[in-house]
């Protein structure tokens, strides 16, 4: 089977990260890309784990060389995919999944044109504003703003490989298998 890069992206609260962890527990051969952040790491999170943890100046040099597939601020902080990270484990045989925005998943594809694009969708704009407000983590402009980001990403969305309705868990990991399993055939 050949190794591909995977980019899965989806808006705030449609259960991405929920589906790719079911996956990746179905599916040890693959593996979640590290990205690279400026921003400190927080408790329980290791260096080379969880993100590379690198300081604004190295940030800005590696954007200044050119050495990133995509990067983004957020917040103050720095987030970014480096193209030698994925290349290596491409070489090494490795089936790779980034999680990242839809911006950042179009940068990707723009510059590794063999990439996979997987948007993941909330059933309705309704079943995803319940979820929102069901986390009970955010104020009603968070809220707002978030949804609004929404109508942006599924504008996004048309330029990708493949979508996939997140209206069940089980049936999103077996859609994203399928997808998979597709892709490298």
């Amino acid at each position: 089977m050949n190794k591909k890069l995977f980019v899965v992206s989806g808006s705030s609260g449609v259960g991405k990260g929920t589906v790719l962890k079911k996956f990746l527990e179905k599916n040890p051969d693959f593996m979640l890309s590290i990205s690279c952040t400026t921003r400190k790491p927080r408790d329980g999170e290791v260096d080379g784990v969880n993100y590379f943890f690198i300081s604004k100046d190295e940030f800005k040099h590696c954007i200044d060389n050119d050495k990133f597939l995509e990067w983004a601020e957020f917040a103050g902080n720095f987030y970014g995919t480096k193209k030698k990270f994925i290349n290596r484990c491409l070489a090494d045989g490795k089936n790779i999944i980034l999680e990242i925005d839809t911006q950042g998943a179009l940068k990707v594809k723009r510059q590794m044109p063999e990439a996979v694009l997987i948007f993941i969708c909330p059933p309705s704009l309704e079943a995803l504003e319940n979820r929102l407000r069901g986390r009970h983590t955010e104020d009603e402009e968070t809220i707002q703003k978030r949804l609004k980001e929404v109508e942006e990403e599924l504008k996004r969305a048309e330029n990708f490989d493949y979508k996939i309705i997140n209206d069940n868990l089980e049936n999103a990991v077996c859609e994203l298998e399928k997808i998979i399993k597709e892709a490298n055939a």
